[in-house]
């Protein structure tokens, strides 16, 4: 596996200009601005575990200035409503009708901070924004403007005074990933970088919100051969057998494997996926999903050496994945 800092080399000119773009905030996190924008493409959302002050919130502005989307931020408290999420129907005198004020989830790009810090019935107000791409109030279902993308945010040091994200709200995470810290190095050039500006503050949009999601429609075209297919349902089969799995990975994780392979494949300008990108990102897809049993936790196991372990025990599927 290739080191944190470290990205794949971005073929694609749109995508490698908005990482470009972004690494001008963002310093030596590459492979974390890549899975990012993986999850912009394929239509799915990420959670940032790591500890305060390693740069999570600044990657967000950053990837919502590159694209030039309407940014929002909610940060959760334990005394926040859900209509504080979605938005609320407000009643005009003026015009004696009740109008609907949109939450801040009806943005393009969302920073839901510190997520684990609201009440779980706040927490799901966040799920149907997160599998369909809408909200319901008052009856009524309200389309999120593409495109949209969750990243949200918890501290997985403080326990104090939270609330666990239960497993159907992590299972609608396509990613889960850490920032962590950067080299000796990598702060110098962070403090050079701030001493008289932020770098943030001029930062402008390089592509159009049309352009992307014309690349989101490019992404949904890929091919998935079907030895990749069941090379998928292999790993995330083997999950579920695993003896130190308690609860394997759903077909949503399948899911999440197929579309995040098709949208890396297409930032390597390739149109079809090969068994290497689904392996590549099987560990940031399935980690968040998998619960180990009593025994297995008791002995220290991890979730990262059971996806090591099905990856080695899942044979690679060989022969032609390009369109015939």
């Amino acid at each position: 596996m290739q080191k944190q800092s470290e990205r794949s080399v971005v073929e694609q000119p749109l995508v490698y200009k908005l990482i470009e773009n972004i690494e001008k905030v963002v310093v030596g996190k590459g492979k974390e601005i890549e899975l990012s924008l993986i999850a912009l493409l394929s239509g799915g959302h990420v959670l940032l575990e790591d500890v305060p002050g390693v740069g999570k919130t600044m990657m967000v502005r950053a990837i919502a200035r590159s694209i030039g989307g309407e940014f929002k931020r909610i940060q959760f408290t334990p005394d926040l409503l859900p209509s504080d999420v979605t938005g609320v129907s407000v009643f005009s005198q003026k015009t004696m009708e009740f109008h609907f004020r949109p939450g801040p989830v009806m943005a393009n790009i969302v920073l839901a901070d510190e997520i684990n810090r609201t009440s779980p019935k706040t927490q799901a107000a966040l799920l149907e924004a997160l599998e369909e791409g809408s909200v319901t109030t008052d009856g009524e279902t309200r389309i999120i403007q593409q495109p949209f993308l969750v990243m949200a945010t918890q501290n997985p040091i403080e326990y104090g005074g939270t609330y666990p994200l239960p497993e159907a709200q992590l299972d609608r995470f396509l990613f889960k990933f850490r920032i962590g810290y950067p080299t000796k190095s990598e702060e110098l050039e962070v403090l050079n970088r701030v001493e008289k500006q932020h770098p943030i503050e001029t930062l402008f949009p390089v592509i159009e919100l049309d352009e992307l999601l014309e690349m989101k429609k490019q992404v949904k075209t890929v091919f998935v051969n079907e030895n990749v297919k069941q090379y998928i349902i292999n790993i995330v089969s083997e999950t579920r057998h695993h003896p130190a799995v308690f609860l394997g990975a759903s077909p949503r994780a399948s899911i999440a494997l197929m579309k995040a392979g098709q949208a890396y494949a297409f930032m390597q300008d390739r149109d079809y996926v090969i068994p290497d990108d689904i392996k590549y990102l099987a560990p940031y897809i399935l980690q968040h999903r998998l619960i180990l049993n009593s025994e297995s936790k008791l002995s220290n196991a991890s979730t990262d050496r059971v996806i090591e372990e099905v990856l080695e025990l899942v044979g690679i599927p060989t022969g032609k994945e390009r369109a015939q």
